[in-house]
């Protein structure tokens, strides 16, 4: 069944597109939807086109030379994923794998590039989506320098937290799993970290997401200044 066009307005490449624009794409795309742990991009298919989240949660991953799974980013909804590939026409660098139940959209190379690259709106959504992807990489490369697993995952619920109505949260926080994957860790490191800093009053559940109440102490225990006793 085609995507609808108000979906396609809340996606971003499309929100800036008239609805002649939009209705001439959406007979060109179709939803998929996918389950927890299904492989949405093959790290070395060719032609896997442009990706777009409509509802749930991906993670891009990738794989040391011992075989160890290492999280690269995330993908939240609306975002666009896939356009290195669309870009340069090389095979994908990284897998792409879904973390929760989630609907995706695929738009192949071609057309896909031609949203990208006909508009200066498209082209600059690209470059801001590129700028963000390589500013978040320079940050992960940081935090994975970072001496202990304790720092590692303070590290990155702080470049998690985001503000939101006065006060700072971290919307629908990965699973335990999920961040032990990005910063190189065991799921009971992240799990045990978690527990210290609930303990401390730092981080507090809220409903789905996780309240920052002390954003100061999460970020000293990243630079290592704050640290469970041994």
């Amino acid at each position: 069944m085609p995507i609808l066009i108000p979906i396609l307005q809340g996606l971003r490449l499309f929100d800036q597109l008239s609805v002649e624009k939009l209705a001439q794409i959406a007979k060109h795309m179709t939803e998929r939807r996918v389950e927890r742990r299904e492989v949405v991009i093959k790290r070395g298919e060719i032609g896997a086109g442009l990706g777009f989240l409509i509802e749930g949660r991906l993670q891009a991953v990738n794989f040391t030379l011992d075989g160890k799974e290492v999280g690269t980013d995330f993908i939240e909804n609306g975002d666009f994923f896939g356009e290195l590939s669309v870009i340069d026409g090389r095979p994908a660098p990284e897998y792409v794998i879904a973390v929760a139940p989630s609907r995706v959209a695929v738009l192949d190379r071609e057309r896909a590039r031609e949203l990208m690259f006909s508009t200066p709106a498209g082209a600059e959504a690209v470059a801001t989506r590129l700028a963000e992807r390589m500013r978040r990489a320079a940050s992960h490369r940081a935090m994975l320098a970072l001496p202990s697993s304790f720092q590692r995952v303070c590290a990155q619920l702080a470049l998690m937290a985001q503000q939101r109505d006065g006060f700072v949260v971290i919307a629908m926080p990965p699973t335990h799993q999920e961040i032990a994957i990005m910063v190189n860790t065991s799921r009971e490191t992240v799990t045990r970290t978690l527990q210290f800093l609930q303990t401390m009053k730092v981080v507090a559940r809220d409903g789905n997401d996780l309240r920052v109440s002390q954003p100061d102490i999460l970020q000293q225990a990243a630079d290592g200044k704050v640290a469970p006793t041994k």
